[in-house]
């Protein structure tokens, strides 16, 4: 039988209305970055997050690699960081030569298991990196007391958690440094974008140099120098006006975006509620706490072959679902430049084969979760 139903995609651009008039507007002056729209995006960021200092980056593994260079990490240096995550979350420390140790995540948010970290420390150990995954909290108060004990330094990787908060504290203010993602499949996005958030305000200084190709250019246009020179290292992390002007459209427009992403999420999970129990279907847990932004919406089916199943099965219903990321311990990258602890990583191991994540984004209406919810109630587990 020919399938009629419309496709529905697993994330979706989402515009404002004031995208264009804003990317209008930065062409008509000057396209570099550090601009007046450079200026407001950074401040929204800000509004959100409790930040000390914002600074826009070209994407959230620039804002990371800005870190490894901040924490001063030489050959040798260890960073604590969760398995079940994305790849730069460990290329930024091993490209400054640092080893990242692996830990695994806990079976209900599927963060990095507080419980593990403190014996995955060594002398080398220089920071913590955590992942707020599908914008749930890290157990950031236990993360900060272990992290305080030993002298280290935390890094929040808050691509999923732009709008969440830990026990009414917003996420990326919670550790010394903290990155975001404006990446096409984030909430709010301009395509290819990010930010360094710094908390420790005396690093803010050194931050905008490193953003700056390792120079004092910022401090020239401010006037506190006569000329700029090289005084650091650093790289070119600078976004441009017209990602920045985009970006600012969305930003702006953050409270209907968020409203239009809770609204599919709580579908979710109502409606799949009582399937999911029969079939037994883990959902997302969000512990008390813990505000999420709706940034996913996943299902932990009972192992490979039914997660592949029902991919199928929705593909078969023009509904486009994805598994997640891959154990970082166990990939070519992991076994050569990190390590994993003695524990091991079994849960990352079950969660990778198991996760389904549904469609989530902004420009989904009523009936595309409709068509979402009937597909997913079709299927049954093969026991």
């Amino acid at each position: 039988m020919l399938n009629v139903n419309s496709v529905v995609s697993l994330n979706g651009t989402f515009l404002t209305g004031r995208e264009h008039a804003y990317l209008g507007a930065a062409m008509a002056g000057a396209l570099s970055g550090d601009g007046p729209f450079t200026a407001r995006a950074a401040a929204l960021i800000g509004e959100l997050t409790g930040a000390g200092r914002t600074l826009l980056t070209c994407s959230c593994t620039s804002a990371l690699d800005m870190c490894g260079l901040l924490l001063d990490l030489r050959p040798g240096d260890e960073v604590i960081v969760p398995s079940f995550a994305f790849v730069s979350t460990a290329t930024a420390f091993v490209l400054r030569g640092a080893v990242p140790v692996f830990v695994d995540c806990r079976p209900d948010t599927l963060n990095i298991d507080e419980r593990l970290i403190e014996a995955a420390i060594t002398p080398r150990t220089r920071a913590i990196a955590v992942v707020h995954y599908a914008g749930v909290a890290c157990e950031m108060d236990a993360i900060l007391a272990v992290a305080a004990r030993h002298g280290l330094t935390v890094v929040e990787d808050n691509a999923h958690g732009l709008g969440g908060s830990y026990r009414g504290r917003p996420l990326g203010s919670l550790g010394a440094l903290a990155t975001q993602s404006f990446h096409a499949t984030k909430n709010v996005q301009c395509g290819e974008g990010g930010a360094l958030l710094v908390n420790d305000l005396d690093l803010a200084s050194r931050a905008e140099i490193i953003r700056e190709k390792g120079t004092n250019r910022g401090q020239f246009f401010r006037g506190v120098v006569d000329k700029y020179t090289w005084v650091d290292v650093g790289s070119s992390f600078l976004p441009s006006e017209l990602l920045a002007a985009f970006l600012t459209a969305q930003l702006e427009g953050f409270d209907d975006i968020q409203r239009r992403r809770h609204a599919a999420w709580s579908a979710y999970h109502a409606r799949l509620a009582r399937w999911a129990a029969e079939q037994g279907i883990g959902q997302p847990t969000v512990p008390d706490g813990c505000a999420h932004p709706a940034h996913l919406y996943y299902l932990l089916l009972p192992d490979l072959a039914n997660r592949q199943a029902l991919l199928a099965h929705l593909e078969r219903r023009s509904v486009l679902a994805a598994f997640h990321y891959q154990p970082l311990h166990t990939s070519a990258g992991g076994q050569r430049f990190g390590r994993t602890t003695a524990a091991g990583c079994p849960v990352t191991e079950r969660i990778a084969d198991r996760l389904l994540r549904l469609p989530l984004h902004a420009g989904l209406t009523p009936s595309d979760v409709d068509q979402v919810v009937d597909a997913v109630l079709s299927f049954e587990v093969s026991r």
